[in-house]
């Protein structure tokens, strides 16, 4: 096996306790607002102080992987989160959980934007699409996981116990990680020459100071489309990670069985989604160009997507509308590996600058949506409401990739 696909598992692990991190509260919502007395305005901010913060340090810590090596900075990320996983189950007040979602979201900062410069420095841009559709699959994996695997832990032990043991499963990632992984093929103990010539000879990367672009960031055009079609993307994304549990079983009234077989089918058809996007995509490419190789996928999974919202929010009928959002799921996450190959397209040695950039905008639409969700339903009892407006965002957000331009370098200046 080449070298290059043993460093994508490493990443497919990352990815996927991810995911049970971020995804875990979701599940245990219900016992989490019981024990803590908060109501769904309260628990949207719990949700939200981690994507403020997740948004906040994105462009930094992707910064500081262009600047050292995704191998120190993705070890620091990962034993950062997992304290905080585990310090999550610690909480008995509304102002300490608070806290702590925070800090974890400073945690998980960098994760995705790290892990693009490891396929920016990794993968020939040929296998760019491929490659985040691996991890983005992994991350659908840890998702679908997470009811199956956490609910019966929180029958066992309870929900705070769940969290300790996600903590743990993330430090054994890190030190792994370190002790094995070196930031450069070139550099890896036991690759083949003939690899490394051929991930050398056929990477896109070309040498940066790697400062914090701020100037290019506010005057690029380019880059300001892309993290808008990202921003308003993740307000699809974030309804899924943090508040369809709520909306199935508060909003819908099902039980728990069905709402876990729920989430899971709709994170298992996001995996598919990832891995046939981003395989579609590099194929497009190959026979059409980087332009509309990304663009038709990026236009045709969204628009779907837009729709399959829609579709929800207007029947009455509770299983069409756990069957239409499990398919909204699929139809997004053909963009979601192709929007973060575009990040190294245009990024190339700057990737984790330009994916961070990308991600803090996506993770500010991910903050928006999940307080504006609470508030809605809090003050309104109208559950479908939030949908509608995702799916007016995901239309947007499908149109704006016609502005989007994969060809186009993004100069750090």
């Amino acid at each position: 096996m080449k070298a290059r696909y043993g460093v994508l598992a490493g990443l497919f692990l990352l990815s996927t306790i991810t995911y049970l991190d971020r995804v875990c509260m979701n599940v245990v919502s219900k016992y989490v607002k019981s024990d803590l007395h908060l109501d769904n305005e309260q628990f949207g901010w719990i949700l939200g102080a981690f994507s403020l913060s997740y948004a906040l340090f994105e462009i930094p810590t992707g910064s500081l992987g262009d600047r050292i090596g995704p191998r120190r900075v993705l070890t620091r990320v990962v034993l950062w989160w997992s304290a905080f996983t585990a310090l999550t189950g610690t909480a008995f007040t509304f102002l300490y959980l608070l806290i702590v979602r925070f800090l974890f979201g400073i945690g998980e900062a960098g994760a995705y934007p790290n892990a693009s410069i490891v396929i920016a420095r990794w993968f020939p841009a040929v296998e760019v699409g491929r490659a985040q559709s691996v991890i983005w699959a992994a991350g659908r994996l840890g998702g679908a996981l997470t009811p199956l695997l956490v609910i019966p832990l929180v029958h066992w032990a309870g929900w705070r116990w769940a969290f300790a043991l996600l903590g743990l499963t993330g430090v054994l990632w890190a030190l792994g990680w370190y002790i094995w992984f070196r930031d450069e093929p070139s550099e890896q103990p036991g690759i083949r020459a003939e690899e490394v010539r051929e991930i050398e000879s056929g990477r896109n990367l070309k040498q940066s100071d790697h400062r914090i672009p701020w100037t290019t960031i506010i005057r690029n055009p380019d880059l300001w489309a892309l993290m808008l079609m990202c921003h308003l993307f993740f307000y699809g994304s974030y309804f899924f990670t943090n508040w369809s549990s709520v909306y199935f079983q508060e909003g819908r009234g099902m039980s728990e069985d069905q709402t876990k077989n729920f989430i899971s089918l709709s994170y298992f058809l996001g995996a598919i989604g990832c891995l046939v996007g981003g395989t579609l995509s590099d194929v497009l490419t190959k026979r059409y160009g980087l332009k509309i190789g990304r663009r038709v996928v990026g236009v045709g999974g969204l628009g779907l997507s837009s729709l399959f919202f829609l579709l929800a929010g207007l029947t009455t009928d509770n299983q069409m509308a756990g069957y239409y959002l499990a398919i909204c799921v699929l139809m997004k996450d053909l963009a979601l590996p192709v929007a973060f190959a575009v990040c190294v397209d245009i990024g190339q040695r700057n990737a984790g600058t330009v994916t961070g950039s990308m991600n803090f905008a996506g993770q500010l639409g991910g903050f928006f949506i999940t307080i504006l969700f609470g508030t809605i339903v809090q003050h309104t009892n109208n559950f479908n409401y939030p949908l509608f407006m995702i799916a007016g965002c995901l239309l947007v957000s499908a149109l704006l990739w016609l502005r989007i331009d994969p060809t186009k370098t993004v100069a750090i200046k």
